[in-house]
């Protein structure tokens, strides 16, 4: 029997994914390691072989549909939104929405409800078991993804069930999340890479535990996030300053030391530098 935690498991697991190019990420794989370190107790290896179902599923309905296979944008969401919405039940999380739970990988497999950013996942991990190109998109307050096609991209809300958005449903989506003056604007619907999908969902949780008043599981979730994105300045910066916060001051200057490393020009670095510098002064 092993005697390494499920937590350092999962967190070794992560570290070994943020070796890896973003292309060779297992979008749903790595989520599933991080979701293992707040469910530790949870049996995850039946969340595992529930992935591979769902892959299974999404490769036999691609097979049984030569249209969608061939490239109908239209059919490929209609075939995804029956896998994973149709036949595995999975639906967003409007009664309560700001749960924990709904960025849980895990939970959200047991519950079948979750964050469009955690569904989105189990949308792109189906799509590439089919052979068919997709990606997230950072759009603003509400996670989306977009199938690919040739020269053209279908974009899908996944929390609302796999529902395909034109652009007059796109600006009616940005003007409620972001107010009525809010606009598309070039760069919206960008392709996300995979790691930043991962990092949106845990970003989720960091934020829900800020709110919360919970500064040391924020900070756990932000060395995590580390972990799997471990060049990621602003990050860093975020480690340094909740360390501070806790008066940790040996790890705020060794976050602060790492930030410097990566972004050691501008106004950002000089504030941080000048923050190192009071930290160094509490030392003496």
């Amino acid at each position: 029997m092993s005697l390494t935690s499920p937590g350092a498991e999962a967190r070794a697991a992560l570290e070994a994914a943020g070796r890896l190019p973003d292309a060779e990420l297992d979008i749903a794989g790595v989520a599933l390691q991080l979701a293992r370190i707040d469910s530790p107790d949870a049996d995850w290896r039946q969340v595992a072989a529930h992935l591979s179902d769902l892959a299974r599923a999404a490769v036999e309905a691609a097979a049984a549909d030569p249209v969608a296979d061939a490239g109908d944008l239209e059919r490929r969401r209609a075939v995804l939104a029956e896998v994973i919405h149709g036949r595995f039940g999975y639906a967003g999380d409007t009664e309560t929405y700001d749960d924990l739970v709904n960025a849980n990988l895990i939970r959200v497999v047991e519950r079948r409800r979750g964050l469009p950013v955690a569904l989105g996942i189990l949308w792109l991990h189906a799509a590439e078991a089919a052979g068919w190109g997709a990606h997230g998109v950072d759009f603003p307050g509400h996670f989306l993804i977009a199938l690919e096609g040739g020269r053209s991209q279908a974009v899908v809300d996944v929390f609302a069930g796999g529902t395909p958005l034109a652009a007059p449903d796109l600006r009616a989506l940005i003007k409620r999340v972001g107010g009525e003056r809010a606009e598309l604007r070039p760069g919206l619907l960008l392709p996300m890479a995979r790691r930043d999908v991962l990092l949106r969902l845990q970003n989720n949780i960091k934020l829900r535990r800020l709110r919360n008043g919970d500064l040391k599981g924020a900070l756990a979730c932000t060395e995590d996030m580390l972990r799997l994105s471990p060049d990621h300045a602003g990050l860093w910066r975020e480690a340094a300053m909740m360390n501070q916060r806790l008066e940790r001051i040996g790890a705020a200057l060794a976050c602060l030391d790492r930030f410097l490393e990566l972004c050691p020009e501008g106004e950002q670095a000089n504030r941080m530098r000048a923050v190192a510098e009071e930290l160094r002064n509490r030392l003496n």
